[in-house]
């Protein structure tokens, strides 16, 4: 069998998350799949992907696996094609939070689809930071430290969390002077954020965590913007989320000088240097635009 075949067939089970949809991309039959995954695990002498039920989960044999498969892949592809010689081609799929996504990355996405007409795109706007491997992703968009040490990031910008609050709110119940203030005041907070309800703060003092009784919680940080706005409470948001509202004066910025330090915001791949040439086109593309972005320029 051909160990080409074999390897695209495993990069495409992970890619589709499924036997049957790597079947029907690869245009074979689930039994063919399922019999070269298994002659791959048995060259390779391990477990690659963990069927069940309901889902396939990739092992750590097949993370270290897939991201060789796919340099190997792309090489071969560029070599049988000559895509370095000519016009872009192939299927991109990137990743980036969902606010960030929508306002920034799908703009940037579409100007790189016109300049190369033969490149297609799948943009997944999710919050959580997906696997990389396991969600086929050439690309993603992170706002903060990376977890994964093997993906190779290229930083272009930086945000930090503001606590912010609309004018009629703070005429009506006052503003708070440092940290401690905060949780007297009515809270509208994201409940997307892990962990205890709590902020924490950094100030002369070192830092300082506040506990919080939230009267408004929302799953969503455009509708909790859109409360802070109306004079519902305080809030705590990164800054690219609430630019607008501060520029033109519907939300005040409080305790700055208690504010975390800046978080990163990275533009993430797992090869940057052996991927296809339009993986590499889109991050400088990225990298360059999204740098002149003035809501995640450094201050």
């Amino acid at each position: 069998m051909d160990r080409l075949d074999e390897l695209a067939v495993f990069v495409a089970v992970l890619e589709t998350g499924s036997l049957a949809a790597a079947a029907r991309r690869l245009r074979r039959s689930p039994a063919a799949v399922t019999r070269t995954l298994a002659a791959l695990e048995g060259r390779i002498g391990a477990r690659l992907v963990e069927r069940t039920t309901r889902r396939l989960a990739v092992t750590e044999a097949g993370r270290r696996l897939a991201d060789e498969a796919r340099t190997v892949l792309a090489a071969y592809e560029a070599a049988m094609t000559g895509e370095d010689d000519g016009p872009l081609r192939g299927m991109l799929r990137i990743s980036a939070p969902l606010v960030f996504g929508r306002r920034h990355v799908a703009p940037l996405l579409a100007r790189f689809l016109d300049a190369h007409p033969q490149v297609a795109a799948e943009l997944v706007l999710n919050d959580r930071n997906l696997d990389m491997i396991d969600a086929g992703l050439d690309v993603a968009v992170r706002i903060g430290a990376l977890a994964d040490s093997s993906l190779v990031a290229r930083r272009v910008g930086e945000v930090r969390r503001v606590v912010v609050a609309a004018p009629a709110y703070l005429a009506r119940c006052g503003t708070p002077a440092g940290p401690a203030d905060v949780g007297e005041h009515d809270i509208v907070y994201p409940s997307t954020q892990p962990g205890p309800i709590e902020w924490r703060f950094d100030g002369p003092r070192g830092s300082q965590t506040v506990r919080l009784r939230p009267r408004l919680m929302i799953n969503a940080i455009e509708p909790v913007i859109a409360a802070a706005v109306e004079g519902r409470g305080v809030t705590r948001v990164f800054s690219y989320q609430v630019a607008d509202e501060l520029a033109d004066g519907r939300l005040v910025r409080l305790l700055a000088a208690y504010e975390p330090a800046p978080i990163p915001v990275q533009l993430v791949t797992v090869s940057a240097r052996l991927a296809p040439p339009r993986v590499r086109a889109f991050l400088d593309f990225a990298a360059e635009n999204l740098s002149r972005l003035p809501v995640i320029r450094p201050a």
